[in-house]
């Protein structure tokens, strides 16, 4: 295996040589970084993603709306984009290639971090680490504010921008959503669509994308209502792993796991209503595959914060790529939005309270999925003793859930392995039929995939009905019922029942 340094090489390797992800794209034309196709099997797995981002929401009470990717300047200029939607960046003086200054710092200097420092800041102590130009080794040049925003033009004339996230049209839609939920808040909707950030100099590959898929849940929410949260009470006893600013500031990286309720009666978080969306940021990313081993949450200096933020978290992921990779971010945004979306197109988004008018606030969870994606291949690469590599996905985000083998190519067992096919494709799952080489290499590229069954048909089907099912992770084969396949697949897919089970 080789170092840390390199396993991001490794992973990206294996992608590209099994259809995850390729690029930097378009490849024929050398590319240009920052953009990436998705293969075959990276856009199963990011439907996988998509799917458990989308029930989570769903069974939390937020409808999905769908908004136009590309709006007006003055959408830009309300929300702050142009004035705010800015990267640290420094230059070579040599050669001129251009970096974003805390990435680089980042990747340069295990354990240091420009967050929450000036420009001028930044200069110096990329100075006092002696960081020079990764390219031609010569000096950088002063930290400066770049901005992210993907510049287009509408019509003949008029200045428009890609957006950088889904949140501002969501809130755009404030006075149709009001009518929709009948004048009644919290209101609670989300996005998952196309986001765009002209990043100058995009690193770390599927990590720092210039187009990638945003997901974003928005809240609208009264000051009472975020003191008095039902939702919260039903989770309040769950812990999470949580890692304070205070902690932070004292130079501690260790974690507290803290019930959710321990933690509001502690001051980490300061309304009910806040907790529970960090809990249910949490609840997402465990859904995708990830767990309090290689998750933690974040919490913001408050150097970090935007001005009007009262708080904001980050769910962040470890990878044997990179470290500690940030993957999302909850926000208690205040009524900031929607005051400044009133502001600058003068009409009413706000409600009445004790027949007073009232903006209301916004709590938020934002992240794109191609990040986690690829910490989940970062995360569930393997290799065995022989130098086997094994994607151990779990079952329910699996690319391919399940694989079918005749054992040879006889068409008196690939007729029974095509049926079997055809029925697990028809119940939903995706499945393959595999009759390429031997049944070991076959095993083996199941393995690699990350496909955790595999159906072997062999002469004793034709004798009593039966076929060989194997699970990739403790590689133990049990003989099932043909007629059993399906269902059996769907419980061992929804974790209802354990592989093991079926061995006793």
């Amino acid at each position: 295996m080789s170092s840390e340094k390199d396993f991001s090489e490794i992973v990206s390797g294996l992608a590209k040589k099994r259809g995850f992800y390729w690029g930097p794209s378009p490849e024929i034309y050398g590319g240009s970084a920052g953009f990436y196709d998705l293969g075959p099997l990276g856009k199963l797995l990011k439907n996988r993603l998509e799917n458990v981002i989308r029930t989570s929401f769903v069974k939390a009470n937020f409808w999905e709306v769908e908004c136009p990717t590309v709006s007006p300047e003055i959408v830009w200029k309300a929300s702050g984009h142009l004035d705010g939607f800015i990267d640290p960046l420094t230059k070579c003086t040599k050669c001129e290639q251009v970096y974003r200054a805390d990435n680089l710092v980042e990747e340069l200097a295990d354990g240091e971090s420009l967050k929450g420092l000036s420009l001028e800041e930044m200069t110096s102590r990329i100075q006092e680490l002696g960081i020079q130009c990764p390219k031609c080794k010569s000096e950088l040049g002063s930290v400066e504010q770049y901005n992210l925003m993907l510049k287009t033009t509408l019509g003949l004339d008029q200045t428009a921008y890609m957006r950088p996230e889904t949140a501002t049209s969501t809130y755009l839609l404030f006075r149709r959503l009001l009518t929709f939920f009948r004048d009644k808040l919290p209101a609670m909707v989300f996005q998952i669509g196309n986001a765009y950030r002209n990043e100058i100099s995009p690193r770390q590959g599927m990590l720092r994308l210039r187009e990638f898929t945003q997901v974003e849940g928005q809240i609208f929410i009264l000051d009472a209502d975020e003191m008095n949260w039902a939702p919260y009470e039903e989770v309040k006893t769950e812990t999470l792993p949580l890692l304070t600013y205070q902690s932070q500031e004292s130079g501690s990286e260790d974690v507290q796991k803290v019930a959710l309720e321990q933690a509001v009666k502690k001051g980490y978080f300061q309304k009910p209503a806040y907790a529970w969306c960090v809990w249910l940021a949490h609840k997402i990313f465990s859904g995708m595959g990830f767990d309090d081993s290689n998750m933690r949450l974040r919490q913001h200096l408050p150097t970090e914060r935007a001005h009007y933020a009262a708080d904001a978290w980050d769910v962040e992921l470890h990878t044997k790529s990179f470290g500690w990779v940030e993957c999302c971010g909850i926000h208690d945004r205040g009524n900031y939005d929607l005051s400044r979306h009133q502001e600058f197109s003068k009409q009413k988004l706000s409600v009445k309270v004790d027949k007073k008018p009232v903006v209301p606030n916004v709590l938020e969870i934002a992240f794109g999925v191609e990040r986690p994606l690829f910490c989940l291949i970062d995360n569930c690469y393997d290799v065995n003793e022989k130098g086997e590599v094994w994607l151990r996905f779990p079952p329910h985000l699996a690319p391919i859930q399940a694989a079918v083998f005749p054992l040879m190519g006889k068409e008196e067992l690939v007729g029974p392995a095509a049926e079997i096919y055809h029925d697990i494709l028809d119940s939903g799952l995706v499945t393959q039929l595999d009759q390429g080489g031997s049944i070991g290499r076959r095993y083996r590229r199941q393995d690699e995939i990350g496909t955790p069954f595999c159906i072997t048909v062999d002469y004793d089907t034709l004798e009593d009905d039966t076929v060989t099912l194997r699970e990739r992770d403790s590689m133990q084969q049990v003989r099932i019922k043909r007629s059993e396949v399906v269902p059996v697949l769907h419980q061992l897919v929804k974790r209802e029942i354990t592989f093991s089970s079926l061995t006793t």
